[in-house]
């Protein structure tokens, strides 16, 4: 008998209850259904730190292919509080470690992005056989070139993009529209080249207002009507880029908008004349159904994942690397972000075609 438990940790995205069938799927295909059985944690590890399970079958699913969020619920444990005990005195990794001996768990399988890899990643070091598989819509989780979620997120920002593009054009004006991305750049990135942004500001490449409002002024000149900026929350200037991490956070904290964009856009309208709005896309970058390339991704890390566990290998990452997929030791992925790389092909390009980083 196969026993596994299942969990989604972290923010939600398009493509868990896809990757989650991958794995049941193939293992139902593997070892069989009545060899198998299934521990579905709700709310990520808190339903591992709570014993807080259903048991489940092969058939709980079925028809979840196209089903956005997470059919067991997910919650966020910061690992930096992994060691401080819940607001009940519980110990988090103690209890985790206890329920999964309870259920006799021969393996399982966590899907989450950077923080909750790092907590998989401990959960190994403990002794237990884990298998991670990458979720992030942010596509930021090192050793793997995709995450499941990621495809499904530019979809529906470049939609944002789409759909402003008319109204802006209508009224003349000056749109900044803020993408999910508070480390890295990539949402924002690609979907700002895919939805013909004017400008794109990524935390990777700190900008300078000056750049920003010459690139719109530059327009106005050649008579465009409007200018599309893409901002990821996370966008800095390079004059802020300048101050310590702490400088930085209670420079941050003092902010009487509600976000970058709002100072952004402000400046913009002051100091070009041009009327100027906010558009934020938000959580809906995270819902809806996942697209195409994600189903199909979201399905081999899932079959992927299975036919490891099978194997008896644990410890480690699904990940795609040079378009084939592979495993990477959870050791190795544990505490890494993958940064958008400022001299990438996208982003020369992108300047190539005279979109503007407000680098230069």
């Amino acid at each position: 008998m196969l026993r596994i438990g299942l969990l989604t940790s972290g923010g939600d995205c398009q493509a868990l209850n896809a990757t989650m069938r991958g794995i049941v799927k193939t293992l139902e295909n593997n070892v069989g259904a009545d060899n198998l059985e299934i521990y579905g944690f709700e709310d990520g590890y808190q339903g591992l730190i709570y014993s807080r399970f259903r048991i489940m079958t092969p058939h709980d699913f079925s028809g979840i292919l196209t089903r956005g969020g997470t059919i067991l619920g997910t919650s966020r444990t910061p690992f930096k509080l992994l060691d401080t005990p819940e607001a009940d005195g519980v110990e988090k990794v103690p209890a985790m470690i206890h329920t999964y001996h309870k259920l006799q768990l021969d393996c399982l399988f966590m899907l989450g992005g950077n923080g909750s890899t790092k907590t998989a990643n401990r959960l190994s070091e403990e002794g237990l056989n884990v298998i991670a598989l990458p979720k992030t819509i942010d596509n930021d989780t090192w050793g793997t070139e995709r995450t499941f979620g990621f495809s499904s997120a530019v979809e529906v920002a470049t939609e944002c993009i789409d759909n402003i593009h008319t109204t802006a054009s209508s009224h003349g004006r000056v749109f900044v529209i803020e993408i999910m991305g508070h480390k890295v750049g990539w949402i924002p990135l690609y979907a700002g080249v895919a939805g013909g942004a004017d400008v794109i500001l990524i935390p990777e490449i700190p900008f300078d207002m000056k750049n920003v409002i010459n690139t719109i002024e530059r327009r106005m000149e050649r008579g465009s009507r409007f200018t599309i900026v893409a901002v990821a929350e996370g966008a800095i200037t390079k004059e802020d880029a300048k101050l310590s991490k702490k400088e930085y956070k209670k420079k941050v904290a003092s902010r009487t908008s509600p976000s970058i964009v709002y100072d952004i856009a402000r400046e913009i309208e002051e100091r070009t004349g041009r009327e100027t709005r906010v558009a934020i896309p938000g959580h809906t970058q995270r819902g809806g159904e996942p697209d195409a390339q994600d189903r199909v991704f979201a399905t081999q890390c899932g079959a992927e994942a299975a036919l490891g566990c099978i194997a008896g290998e644990f410890g480690y990452m699904i990940a795609q690397v040079d378009g084939k997929m592979t495993r990477v030791p959870l050791k190795d992925v544990a505490g890494k972000l993958k940064y958008v790389d400022p001299t990438c092909d996208l982003v020369r390009e992108a300047k190539a075609l005279g979109i503007s980083f407000g680098d230069e």
